[in-house]
């Protein structure tokens, strides 16, 4: 593994550091009136989610680590664990469902989601930017109602709650965003 400088620390770097891995959250780079420059990095351990701010000076060496991604499908759960298939050696692994925390619910059967793994290990998985879900709930439109922004709300076909434009109406497929888990588009 390549080993970097302190002060070449970026935020979304993965790094070795005290036996474990961590993601680099925000740096910032100190410059003091008295002393050296260092960088001051708080980081994320990508096992137990725990955070530590770290200063790094310009001579520490510090390892930095290539997560590998793999495209892999979804099968089925059970026992609260995921079952994928690896779309190019058809390999399945189990992982734990709170992997996706609260993005859960948007998994659908045969999705190809990225899987980041440091050597075997499943360190983080990663659902597609944006996913097609049904309306299964939502108020009727209001005649009149117009206004540019103005919304409703509406449950999906996941359970998952979400706000919507006016002109959307019960059984419609919309497109939803993973990362804010708010409505994009219609389907």
């Amino acid at each position: 593994m390549p080993k970097i400088h302190g002060n070449e620390i970026r935020p979304g770097n993965i790094l070795e550091h005290n036996d474990a891995l961590w993601v680099a959250v925000k740096v910032s780079h100190v410059k003091p009136g008295k002393g050296g420059a260092f960088a001051q990095v708080e980081m994320k351990n990508l096992r137990n989610g725990s955070k530590l701010n770290e200063r790094f000076r310009a001579a520490d060496k510090v390892e930095k680590v290539r997560l590998e991604q793999k495209a892999q499908q979804f099968l089925y759960e059970t026992d609260g664990m995921l079952v994928f298939m690896d779309t190019e050696t058809y390999d399945q692994i189990e992982l734990p469902a709170d992997i996706l925390g609260e993005r859960r619910p948007f998994l659908q059967d045969s999705m190809t989601i990225q899987i980041e793994y440091y050597e075997d290990e499943a360190l983080s998985a990663a659902l597609p930017q944006r996913v097609t879900c049904t309306v299964e709930e939502t108020e009727p439109a209001v005649k009149g109602q117009t206004a540019a922004n103005s919304f409703k709300p509406a449950i999906l076909d996941n359970g998952v709650r979400v706000m919507i434009p006016p002109f959307v109406a019960e059984g419609e497929a919309i497109v939803v965003s993973t990362e804010t888990m708010e409505y994009v588009e219609r389907a």
